[in-house]
């Protein structure tokens, strides 16, 4: 597995210790099953600095929290537009579907062939929704989603662009912004000045040492603030913002007091546009 694949793994894993928890911020039995059938299947070198690894308890709760957060925010969507349609970015190992509990027409996920074809394995006849294969930073995706419909979707993005190049990030988000209406992107994001220099290598160093993953060297496109997403496109509209400093299951509890240090919640977050 590369180390993408490795930062899906790991936030699976992630989810599930939570899960296993009393009184857990998240409910995820699929992804408990997910992770169980993965177990043969991943490289012992990876089993080693991946599943074997004591993560840190921030690390899995703030990967626990993104999830709930989203799943909020995609169950939100779907109350005012009950005939949208969920379309999960980089899907990875993510068990949304059956933890939002929605009909098999109102969700979609996409991610290379190679990732698809090993969840279809794994949760066999469980997939009943419609999946695509293929690179989000190909077209040809977008026109797959078009012919289901151009309105009401909530594309999703979590832990995914800023592996790409903002070249890369910034054509593929002007297109999904010119090919959809009254719509919405949840996007994670991580501020622009930690994909280069010193605070690069901070990241990369944080991640190798409490994860086992080097995604750290991966970090390549970032914003400097939310509404920078609007010049990349004249359809976008800031919506908000949100940082797990803001979630009241934060713990230990003081970490709350960092979201009014923009310099530490802005790090890593989630911006909410609005395509009209």
């Amino acid at each position: 597995m590369h180390t993408v694949s490795e930062t899906a793994l790991l936030t699976l894993r992630s989810r599930v210790i939570e899960t296993g928890k009393k009184n857990p911020v998240l409910e995820d039995p699929v992804g408990k099953e997910c992770l169980d059938r993965l177990a043969d299947l991943i490289p012992p070198d990876t089993q080693k600095r991946i599943m074997e690894r004591k993560l840190s308890p921030v690390l899995t709760r703030h990967l626990a929290l993104r999830a709930r957060k989203y799943d909020q925010l995609s169950l939100e969507f779907l109350s005012t537009h009950p005939d949208g349609l969920i379309v999960n970015l980089g899907c990875g190992f993510d068990t949304r579907f059956w933890r939002l509990g929605i009909e098999e027409s109102q969700y979609l996920e996409l991610d290379l062939p190679e990732v698809i074809q090993l969840k279809k394995k794994i949760l066999g006849e469980k997939i009943t929704f419609r999946t695509m294969e293929g690179s989000v930073l190909e077209k040809e995706w977008i026109h797959s989603v078009k012919s289901v419909q151009t309105s009401k979707v909530l594309f999703l993005a979590e832990g995914l662009f800023m592996y790409f190049t903002p070249d890369q990030s910034i054509k593929t988000l002007k297109n999904i912004a010119g090919s959809f209406q009254n719509s919405r992107l949840v996007v994670e994001v991580v501020h622009e000045k930690y994909t280069r220099g010193i605070r690069k290598k901070m990241v990369e160093q944080k991640m190798r040492r409490k994860a086992g993953s080097t995604a750290g060297d991966y970090f390549l496109f970032g914003i400097s603030k939310a509404n920078e997403l609007e010049t990349f496109h004249p359809d976008f509209r800031i919506h908000g913002e949100w940082s797990f400093f803001e979630d009241k299951d934060l713990k230990p509890g003081f970490l709350k007091l960092f979201k009014y240090v923009k310099s530490v919640s802005k790090t890593q977050y989630t911006v909410i546009a609005d395509i009209v």
